[in-house]
């Protein structure tokens, strides 16, 4: 039930989850580098699983903290705050690999001191076949995600809001599906996830975006069941416009992506 309140902010109660949430992050790194040592991986799934447990339950205490009226202007400023520099901090993680990508690609360098650098054959991808259609798969969901926020903003719209939340995560599955079949298509034709630099920009470029648009496709799904579910108002709705946000970050990086690696970046 809604409570009054005499002050603009919201003192958190005590919460184990702040804990918990980086007790289970150490035990899935832990679990990771014994996994890639060979000795098991049921750390790292423990950890895994773990980490999943406690993002739900925070998650939880935060959407209860809104329907109770803790979200005041103030708070919601704050939120926004603190999204807009994760998102910052996820401009600079990928910045990381278009440096590595353009390094590689315009200073090749060998590894031996005085020898003549000669790049291996790769198999040239066509950027407007699969990678285009991606790409405009991505945009319309893009414009699903405003359609739905508009829809809300303007007229609390719930029967538009919904069907554009869906839509959008029909179209970021289909992406991952796409994305999936792409990459079955290289390795098939010679690519390998280690080696040579362009292999390893390129997977690591392209699959940490395509591990980004798996994340904001759960995202939007838990903004559409909590649409169903009634939540979100014209005044109050600081979860969907994160998720809305994260997403349009989402298709910029694609663009640039598209236009680097794909376009200017692969061997034809």
């Amino acid at each position: 039930m809604a409570h009054a309140k005499n002050h603009d902010y919201h003192i958190l109660p005590p919460s184990p989850w702040p804990l918990l949430s980086a007790l289970f992050a150490f035990v899935m790194l832990t679990g990771g580098v014994l996994w890639m040592h060979d000795v098991t991986s049921f750390v790292f799934w423990a950890g895994f699983v773990g980490t999943l447990y406690t993002s739900f339950a925070w998650w939880s205490d935060v959407v209860d903290e809104a329907k109770v009226g803790d979200h005041t202007t103030a708070v919601q400023i704050g939120l926004r705050y603190g999204f807009i520099l994760f998102i910052m901090s996820e401009v600079m993680f990928f910045a990381a690999w278009f440096w590595s990508f353009f390094k590689h690609a315009i200073y090749p360098m060998d590894k031996y001191v005085g020898t003549t650098y000669i790049p291996p054959e790769v198999y040239p991808v066509d950027a407007f076949h699969l990678p285009l259609i991606n790409t405009l798969i991505l945009l319309l969901s893009g414009c699903a995600v405003t359609w739905a926020h508009h829809a809300l903003v303007h007229g609390n719209n719930r029967a538009d809001l919904k069907n554009g939340l869906i839509i959008a995560v029909f179209l970021g599955v289909l992406f991952t599906c796409l994305q999936a079949y792409e990459y079955e298509h290289l390795l098939h034709q010679g690519w390998e996830f280690g080696g040579y630099e362009f292999y390893s920009n390129f997977f690591m470029a392209t699959g940490f975006h395509g591990f980004h648009v798996v994340i904001g496709t759960l995202f939007l799904f838990v903004c559409w069941l909590r649409a169903r579910a009634g939540h979100f108002t014209s005044e109050q709705h600081v979860g969907f416009e994160a998720a809305a946000w994260y997403w349009h970050f989402v298709d910029v990086v694609w663009l640039f992506l598209f236009f680097a690696v794909y376009i200017w970046g692969i061997p034809s």
